[in-house]
């Protein structure tokens, strides 16, 4: 693929957004290059194409690998490993998501639960502060059981509900100007 100034900045703030959302600035960097690239390509391409130490390649790929948002591909008579990116930016979007469930919201929901059933039984804790456990985790339970019923819909309908927006509303009863769930 042809560096040009525009795909060389769209890279560039792609990693940027990378640093943002708590990402490594070069594997966002290399996510954006393959999700750009029209075929697939190898870590020596790759960190001539960016400019970036292959032992750095090495591990942003391995890491990319394990976020399952690029995959591995062989060619006939080449031993290197071929990378490219997922290009559906539906399934790009649900991988990460479920990947941060899994790293980020399920581990937050077992200590929340735990902490709860340890104040529960603690005289010592202000009896606000217990509520306010109990609604941090009936919020995140709230949450990831949304979460979970969007997940097993077909990518058609949540299109179609993203498309919707808040034109959805109409059809919900009205609810007071500010919800006691955000207090």
């Amino acid at each position: 693929m042809k560096m040009t100034p525009t795909i060389e900045r769209y890279i560039l703030h792609w990693g940027e957004m990378g640093t943002r959302w708590g990402v490594n600035r070069s594997v966002s960097q290399i996510h954006a290059l393959l999700y750009l690239s029209p075929a697939p390509m190898t870590a020596e391409e790759i960190s001539e194409t960016l400019g970036i130490a292959r032992s750095n390649v090495s591990t942003s790929l391995k890491e990319l690998q394990s976020w399952r948002l690029i995959r591995v591909e062989q060619k006939l008579g080449d031993r290197r490993d071929h990378f490219t990116a997922e290009k559906d930016l539906w399934t790009m979007l649900l991988t990460i998501v479920s990947e941060r469930k899994r790293r980020e919201i399920d581990p937050t929901l077992s200590v929340l639960r735990q902490t709860r059933l340890e104040a529960e039984d603690d005289p010592e804790i202000d009896p606000q502060v217990k509520e306010r456990m109990v609604r941090m985790l009936e919020f995140i339970e709230t949450l990831t059981e949304w979460y979970e019923k969007m997940q097993r819909l077909p990518k058609t309908t949540l299109i179609a509900l993203m498309k919707m927006g808040t034109s959805v509303a109409r059809f919900l009863p009205k609810g007071k100007a500010k919800d006691s769930a955000a207090d």
